[in-house]
């Protein structure tokens, strides 16, 4: 079995490492702490593909002490047993490096089972995730580690990565491969970051390359084949996908609508067209609301559009709606105001409805003027009377404010002057 071009070029040391400057660069803290020959628990946060198992690597290369390696999301609690009973051998005189991959695939108890050998030095753990450590890694565990995040590699060190991958490929075959201006830059542009997955299209250029006499020949249409959509970081699980919705309503938010179209397509791109229009409905509740009020109906017709009509056509009535959204005056007063008063029932805060606005029932012997006396506001001028409607205990209470835009503000100047 043939290993993948990624591991079978592995760097050895720090300087064959592309990107992660801002770690790994002269004077940066990872790298002072690796070149410091004491290795502290480590936890390595990022993508995939950037470089986190192959630091990990090289740091485990620099101390005599027994490695380990176990990854998350096969190894079990007897795997961690096993390494622990190797501390009071003769292998583990030295300590213990365990390497632990996917440290999100471990679940509670098996993180707390290394929980004393880390407390008391035994064990040196450095561990790598591409979720967030701070909600998938033990709270004890992350208290005695130290959390460095890994970036997506910028195109101009993949591009490094992947003149390296032919010129390795080159030798490896002992085969001359001549690789077309541009196939390079469009391997590093289109791999979205990720190194691994960049070289994995480097030896796939190799493998289906013309061949002849004087060796193989990429060409940068083959290049576009094999290394088209991979510039896709999504998983609907992980924090990508937060990241992308989150930007996407925060564009609309803040009336960016290049960015918000953006985000779109990244959505939609990756196949996620529920999130695409869930997404957007909110913001035309949350974000416009009675600023605009029209834009309810308006973004709820373009959305049912484009279940109904399926993608490619659904990018069409849903960018209509994202613009539209992002054109409309804004007002957060309606979402402010549910959400206190959620905030009050939530608290404990409701009491006993008002007698004019309850359900009619006969009245109990204890009161003493019985009747309802709900006045009905179509009956009086301006279709509205002055009475109680919240509860005692809320009374005068005030959730909405009128937003700053003419909508809401001539709908108050309306029931202003109703009411005065």
């Amino acid at each position: 079995m043939i290993a993948p071009l990624a591991d079978r070029m592995r760097p050895s040391t720090l300087d064959e490492v592309v990107g992660q400057k801002h770690i790994l660069g002269t004077g940066r803290a990872l790298r002072n702490i690796m070149e410091s020959g004491r290795i502290p628990n480590l936890i390595f946060y990022g993508p995939s593909g950037v470089g986190k198992t192959t630091v990990a690597r090289i740091l485990a290369q620099q101390t005599d002490m027994r490695l380990h390696k176990l990854n998350g999301t096969t190894a079990s609690t007897a795997d961690i047993k096993a390494v622990v009973e190797e501390l009071d051998t003769l292998a583990g005189a030295n300590g213990i490096l365990l390497y632990l991959d996917e440290i999100q695939y471990f679940n509670k108890r098996q993180q707390q089972t290394l929980l004393e050998f880390i407390e008391n030095g035994r064990i040196t753990l450095i561990a790598s995730t591409t979720e967030n450590p701070y909600f998938y890694v033990y709270n004890a565990i992350l208290s005695r580690s130290t959390v460095f995040e890994f970036k997506p590699v910028e195109v101009a060190d993949v591009s490094v990565a992947v003149e390296r991958g032919f010129a390795f490929l080159e030798q490896e075959k002992d085969t001359p491969i001549a690789v077309d201006e541009g196939v390079c830059a469009y391997i590093a542009g289109a791999c979205g970051g990720d190194v691994r997955k960049a070289l994995n299209a480097v030896e796939l250029c190799v493998l289906a390359g013309e061949r002849h006499e004087n060796g193989v020949h990429v060409t940068r249409e083959t290049a576009a084949q094999l290394a088209q959509r991979s510039a896709m970081r999504y998983d609907r699980q992980g924090d990508e996908h937060y990241d992308i919705l989150s930007a996407y309503q925060k564009s609309m938010r803040g009336s960016d609508a290049q960015a918000a179209l953006h985000y779109l397509a990244r959505l939609l791109e990756a196949g996620d067209l529920p999130s695409a229009c869930r997404r957007l409905l909110v913001c035309a509740n949350e974000d416009v609301g009675l600023a605009y009020p029209q834009i309810i109906p308006i973004v709820k017709a373009a959305v049912d559009t484009a279940l109904q009509v399926g993608m490619p056509e659904a990018r069409i009535p849903l960018a209509n709606a994202v613009v539209l959204v992002c054109q409309a005056p804004k007002s957060n007063a309606v979402y402010n105001a549910i959400n206190q008063a959620f905030a009050d029932v939530q608290a404990g805060k409701a009491g006993p409805i008002p007698r004019t606005l309850q359900n009619k029932h006969y009245d109990g012997a204890e009161v003493e003027q019985k009747g309802q006396f709900y006045r009905y506001p179509h009956d009086f001028p301006g279709h509205w009377v002055s009475q109680q409607y919240l509860p005692d205990v809320l009374r005068d209470t005030v959730y909405y404010t009128p937003g700053d835009n003419k909508t809401e503000q001539s709908f108050a100047a309306y029931w202003k002057d109703i009411k005065k």
